[in-house]
């Protein structure tokens, strides 16, 4: 775990407005022993995944960037948030970093915290499950995935492709039930093996075309029938989800998309639900950003979430 650098955390002060004008700096407080259960930060500091997987790689700087889009955003909320510093990939071993972010999510699950981690690249997804899954060993964890693709491709090594294949592998492994909920999935991004795959698996998906706002009800309702099937849901937003006008910020952006309001929607249900116990944000990529539009949208996504949260 890399030391926190709260220097990150730095804004707009409005001093003539009193204590209701504070912003997420003046709020947001490193994570130690002692502090109440919170949303705890976690950024997954690694595009090992994206390289391997052939993408654009820069999602390595996301964390640090998330975390200063985040800072000048106005506080809204009761539930305290900290920041539990980075888990790196600075040798390439994939592996190692996600048995890392798995524990760093597990121990602060075991200290009360919400941990909303911060990518990183879609590999991020399955440290953050090795902490559900260790924090939870009796519980039946429902996976919702908001993304244009599938990401259960097989392959010898784990990348951003791989973490849903890999969750699946985990829980056949171990007797657990695989239940994943992926809505967003863009037919011309993903191959016929990754729809045979996701039938295989009995994975519950829907295309981008059926998540506009007029579909929106629907798709709420369908969502409250799936967190209620479930212990515990654990929340993954990869960003590439949202079309590309919202989110150029990706290594591979949506020639369609979710909208915002519509992606927004759905992580606000499950973050009120009470059953969300894991959430992160994955596959922003700084380096394509454009006058950081990319970044305001992941920043809103996370206030939403924290906002709603409650440990």
């Amino acid at each position: 775990m890399n030391e926190i650098d709260m220097k990150l955390w730095s804004g707009r002060v409005d001093a003539g407005e009193g204590e209701l004008a504070t912003r997420w700096h003046q709020q947001v407080h490193p994570c130690s022993a002692d502090v109440a259960p919170g949303v705890a930060l976690v950024g997954f500091a690694c595009d090992e995944g994206v390289r391997r997987n052939q993408g654009r790689v820069g999602a390595v700087e996301a964390p640090a960037v998330l975390r200063k889009a985040l800072a000048n955003l106005a506080w809204h909320q009761a539930t305290p948030v900290y920041d539990a510093g980075d888990v790196g990939c600075p040798d390439a071993d994939l592996d190692a970093a996600q048995q890392r972010l798995g524990q760093r999510v597990a121990a602060l699950i075991g200290a009360g915290h919400k941990p909303l981690v911060l990518g990183g690249g879609h590999e991020t997804a399955y440290g953050t499950y090795l902490g559900l899954a260790a924090a939870y060993p009796d519980k039946t964890i429902g996976i919702v995935n908001l993304d244009a693709h599938f990401d259960l491709r097989e392959s010898a090594e784990a990348s951003s492709g791989t973490p849903f294949k890999q969750i699946a592998d985990l829980c056949q492994a171990y007797g657990r039930p695989f239940r994943y909920l992926c809505w967003g999935v863009a037919a011309p991004s993903n191959t016929r093996a990754l729809f045979a795959r996701a039938a295989a698996l009995k994975v519950q998906w829907q295309p981008d075309t059926a998540l506009t706002e007029a579909q929106l009800p629907q798709r709420l309702a369908e969502l409250d029938a799936f967190v209620a099937s479930v212990d515990l849901v654990y929340l993954t937003i990869d960003l590439d989800v949202l079309p590309a006008a919202q989110m150029p910020a990706v290594s591979a952006p949506a020639a369609f998309g979710v909208p915002m309001a519509v992606v927004e929607a759905v992580a606000t249900r499950l973050a009120g639900s009470g059953r969300l116990a894991a959430a992160d944000l994955v596959e922003f990529n700084p380096r394509f950003d454009q006058d950081s539009h990319g970044a305001k949208c992941a920043a809103r996504l996370a206030w939403s979430i924290a906002r709603q949260w409650q440990p």
